[in-house]
């Protein structure tokens, strides 16, 4: 008997700081770095760089909603990225590092309401959440490279100054929720 999966796409700036977040993410099966929410097909990375193709930069992870639910996911999403600045994510700045969830089912999109809600709520952030919630039309899968990225350039300077950093403050905050061998 097969395990059950799920899909859910993801935008919080650049997505190797998303994919090297949810790789360590128990009960997350696989991410795959992607392009949604644009207007172009088949886009580049230097297309989607552009600003001009209307894509954002998204992880797609396939999971087990029976170990962790897509609500779990957005907990995590939410403590990774600030959801806060529009069109930005520190010095990313464009419309394809905006914050977005393109949510694949009604259930999704109620979930991620609730969640934005629930975050708002809470306070957690001083600024209102900027966070679009929309429908996944099409999800692109980026260029093999940015695959595995942190653990294939950790020396890079992007990775030691903004990917390490996330995924450190990730292991922190939801340590209980780390894969088994991924270490603290």
């Amino acid at each position: 008997m097969s395990e059950r999966t799920e899909t859910a796409t993801l935008a919080g700036g650049c997505f190797w700081c998303l994919e090297a977040v949810y790789q360590l993410l128990e009960g997350v099966h696989g991410v795959k770095s992607g392009y949604a929410g644009g207007h172009d097909e088949n886009p580049t990375c230097q297309q989607v760089c552009t600003g001009r193709t209307g894509h954002a930069e998204v992880v797609r992870v396939t999971f087990n909603p029976d170990s962790v639910s897509f609500d779990d996911l957005l907990d995590v999403f939410f403590t990774i990225h600030d959801p806060t600045t529009l069109n930005r994510q520190g010095a990313d700045v464009g419309t394809q590092y905006r914050s977005a969830i393109f949510h694949e089912s009604d259930g999704q999109r109620a979930a991620a309401e609730r969640k934005v809600e629930e975050v708002t709520a809470a306070g957690i952030w001083p600024d209102p959440i900027v966070t679009e919630i929309a429908p996944l039309e099409t999800f692109y899968p980026a260029e093999a490279y940015h695959d595995d990225y942190l653990n294939r350039n950790p020396t890079q300077p992007y990775c030691q100054a903004v990917v390490a950093p996330k995924v450190a403050k990730f292991r922190r905050q939801h340590l209980q929720r780390l894969k088994r061998g991924a270490g603290v």
